[in-house]
Order: C-alpha cells, then structure tokens, then sequence
C-alpha cells in the first residue's frame, strides 16, 4: 500500500505540476480506470487492515482525477462514464477534513459546466447533502482565517445550484440558506465569501419560496443577510461590490416588501455611490435593485411612489441618466424606464424639472435616430408626452 501511495502521489504531481501534463498518455496507458478503484479505498480487505494507507490513496486519486476533469468537457466525460462521481461523492460522507476537502475540489471540477446531470447525479448520492450541510455547519470561520474545507465544500454548493433545478429544490428545502447566510456575515475571506455570495444568490433567483424566507420578521435570515451584503458592498474587493450588489438585486426583485427591505437599509447610499463611480459591469446590477420590478402582463414598471421619491431624493437620477448614453442597450432601456418612472410618479410636475434640469431631454433626443426600434420608440414617447409643445407654458 505504501509503494500504491507513493506512485498516486507521483501520477498526481505529473498531472497537476507539469507545464503539459501527460493526461492523454495516462489515459491510453488506462490510468482512468486504476484512479477510479482507488478511489473506493481498495477491497474490502485493505480497508479493515490499512485504512489510514487506503484513504491516503484515494485522496491521491481525488487529486489526479480533479486535474483531469480541471482539462476539458470530453475528459470529464471519460471520468464520468469510468464511474468516478459516486466514490468521489461517498469521500464527502466522513468527517476527514483533508480528504473531504480534496472531494470536493474534485467533485467541483467533475460537475462544473453546461450539462446539470453529473450535478443532479451528485446531490442524489445518499448523504450528500446531509455531509454538506454538516461540513459548512461545523467549519469554523473566524475574521479572515480561511477554513479551507467549508471553502471548497461552498464551491460544490456554487455549482450545484446553478446548474441542476433538481439539486436546487433539494438545497433550499434544508436549512443551506441558514448556514450560507451565517457563513457571509462571519467571515472576511475572498476565497470563502465569492462561493458563499454566488451561491445565496443562485438560490434567492432560483425559488420563490427562498425568496420569501428573506423577508420575514424575526427570522435570522431576514435580520442577518442585509447587514452581510451591505458590509460585501463596503469591500475593497470589486468582486465581493460585484457579487453582493447582484445578490440584492436578486432580493429586490421579489415583492415590494422586499424592495423595500433593501431600500430602507445602509445598502441605498452604498449602491448610489456604486452607480455613479463602479465600472459597468457592477453598475449593471446596483440597476436592478433601484428600478421598480415590471407589473405582470405590463410593460410598463409598477410604480411604489414612497420608493421612487426616496431614491430620487438621494441622488440616483443623474446616474440613470447617463446610463441614455452607454453603448449597451439594455442599460439604457433600463435608464429610460427609471426616467418614465420619474415623470409619470413624482408629483406636481417636479419629475418634469428634475429630468430637464439633468440634461435628461437632451440625452433622450439622442435616440431620435437610434438603430434599436424600441429605445427610439421608448424616448420618442417619453419626450412628445412629457415635454411636448406646451411644455413650460403655464410658466
């Protein structure tokens, strides 16, 4: 067992540390097959005589087999049809850090990509999600000392609720938001709060009911994931400003109770400041947590007057304004919904001074000509309706 130990280990280092890893060699050398054994601990026999042996093996072949299917579609596929998801899902059950760890990052690898049946296949393996909430559960998180385990078991979580609707409806039916949401509010680390963060949000997009869950007195979710997500947006890291603005915008378009929820939090002055500053890409999402969500069957957006005078009384119409002259479409359809927003809500025709007074006709007129037929309708009609021939006349 000891020279099997030390041979996965020196597959594993020619797999993973050479510049060209020699992947298709071991694999017409039938080294897939061999990994997939070993990952089952050995025979039986082995097991009761040299386990600490045999579990150092499979963890070796955890590790080669991660840096395989890391090289592409076709060589998961191979590692799948060999077999390896189960015997990798099962090294997950146990409470061995190390090994469990090295699962995982495995496992992430194997799932990962546009075909949800290897993810489906895993969160229906007996104990899986059982192991996972556990493993997230007893990690201990502290300020910024990472805990590598809850790190990679966070990864797996990421990808199964992104890809599979089937594990989705698993996870949110236990108690993972929980869990997810404490996990966001203890800890400072880069590495642990990008899974945790995409995660909370895949599973806030994802189910209705999970977004209800936010939004309820006295829960410890409601009371804990604003105050998360705000200190995420106070962040110097622009990824974590990313993630979180993209979480909130996943929370507010659920009911106006949840709009409101954010709208009367620390998050408002925070997400202004990101839309007159952050790059596009961030900006993107801070929109969607400012503009009022679509009515259904309407294509106009409803209109919750308190909301709307209180974004507008911060500050963020000249933000929306400016998004009339991206390049992108859809912000800028965006930004004319809000300025519609603004001249049919705010009373006694203030809506009307405050658009002129940012230069927003002018930017509007921009699209007299536009190529997108919708955005030239959409401001044609804003500025015939609004600021017509008898415009200022009363004046």
């Amino acid at each position: 067992m000891q020279k099997r130990v030390a041979a996965l280990r020196e597959v594993r280092q020619l797999l993973s540390r050479s510049e060209f890893p020699p992947i298709e060699a071991a694999i017409k050398a039938g080294g897939i097959p061999l990994l997939v054994q070993c990952l089952s601990f050995g025979s039986p026999e082995e097991q009761v005589q040299v386990k600490k042996s045999s579990l150092r093996a499979a963890e070796q072949c955890a590790w080669a087999a991660g840096n395989v299917a890391g090289e592409g579609e076709e060589l998961k596929y191979i590692l799948l049809s060999q077999g390896a998801l189960l015997p990798l899902a099962r090294m997950m059950l146990p409470n061995k850090g190390s090994t469990v760890r090295t699962a995982a990052w495995a496992l992430s690898n194997l799932i990962k990509g546009p075909d949800p049946k290897a993810a489906t296949e895993l969160i229906r393996v007996d104990g899986v999600l059982e192991a996972i909430l556990r493993h997230l559960r007893k990690a201990q998180v502290v300020a910024n000392v990472p805990h590598e385990l809850a790190t990679e078991v966070a990864w797996v979580v990421l990808y199964l609720s992104s890809l599979s609707n089937v594990a989705t409806t698993m996870l949110v039916k236990s108690d993972l938001l929980q869990i997810l949401v404490e996990r966001l509010g203890m800890s400072n680390n880069l590495q642990l709060l990008i899974p945790v963060l995409r995660s909370i949000g895949n599973l806030v997009a994802g189910d209705a009911c999970v977004a209800s869950t936010v939004y309820v007195t006295g829960q410890n979710i409601t009371d804990g994931i604003i105050p998360a997500l705000i200190k995420c947006l106070k962040s110097e890291h622009r990824v974590l400003k990313k993630e979180a603005a993209w979480v909130l915008s996943n929370i507010s378009a659920g009911s106006a109770e949840h709009k409101k929820l954010v709208s009367s939090s620390e998050a408002v002055p925070l997400l202004l400041r990101l839309l007159a500053v952050a790059r596009f890409d961030i900006r993107t999402y801070v929109i969607g947590n400012l503009c009022v969500s679509p009515s259904e069957g309407s294509g106009r957006p409803n209109l919750i007057l308190d909301h709307l005078v209180s974004l507008v009384s911060k500050g963020c119409l000249p933000g929306f304004i400016d998004l009339l002259r991206s390049a992108d479409n859809e912000a800028a359809r965006l930004g004319l919904q809000f300025i519609e927003l603004v001249l049919r809500g705010i009373p006694n025709g203030e809506g009307l001074k405050l658009v002129e007074r940012e230069d927003g006709i002018d930017a509007m007129e921009r699209f007299q000509f536009h190529e997108n037929e919708e955005l030239r309708c959409m401001a044609t009609e804003l500025v015939d309706k609004y600021f017509g021939e008898d415009y200022g006349v009363d004046e």
